[in-house]
Parts: structure tokens; sequence; C-alpha cells
């Protein structure tokens, strides 16, 4: 009698703890970001005039590049007028 019991309590425990073990398991992989249901993307070479369909690292490299750009020459402008430079060479 008591084998038996034990019998269905691991019979009912196991499924349970399969399942468990089996939530843990990575479906997805690396996948996780595609969208293969939306628009295809391009690289920005491709269709330089749409932003909206460039791909996402080629969209963050150009946007943080052209800030990049704004900024420094910016900084020239403003900072090429200064003549009252000290060198200590001369």
């Amino acid at each position: 009698m008591v084998a038996r019991q034990a019998a269905n309590v691991l019979r009912i425990s196991s499924p349970r703890s399969v399942s468990h073990t089996a939530s843990f398991i990575q479906r997805r992989g690396l996948a996780g970001a595609a969208d293969p249901h939306g628009p295809p993307k391009v690289a920005f070479w491709k269709d330089p005039m749409s932003p909206s369909r460039w791909k996402e690292e080629h969209f963050v490299i150009l946007s943080l590049s052209g800030w990049g750009l704004l900024i420094f020459s910016g900084y020239k402008f403003f900072t090429r007028g200064k003549k009252d430079k000290v060198s200590f060479f001369t």
C-alpha cells in the first residue's frame, strides 16, 4: 500500500515538474527583435530619403554622427573669432 501511494505521488508530481522546467526553456534564441510581419528594413545607402525603412543600427549610427557633427561645427563656429591666444613657445 505504501508503494502504491509513492507511485501515485511520483506519477502526479512528475508532469508538474516537467511542465515547470519546460517553462524555463529558451524558445526563440536571438530572434526577439525581428518583426517578420513589418516592412522590410534596408541599409541607409539603398534608400537614403526614407529613414523609416532604415535598419535600426544604421539609424542610430547616422543620428549620433549627425548630432556630433552639429555640436562640433557649432563649437568651431563660435570659438573661431578669438585672436588673443596665448602660446607658451613665443
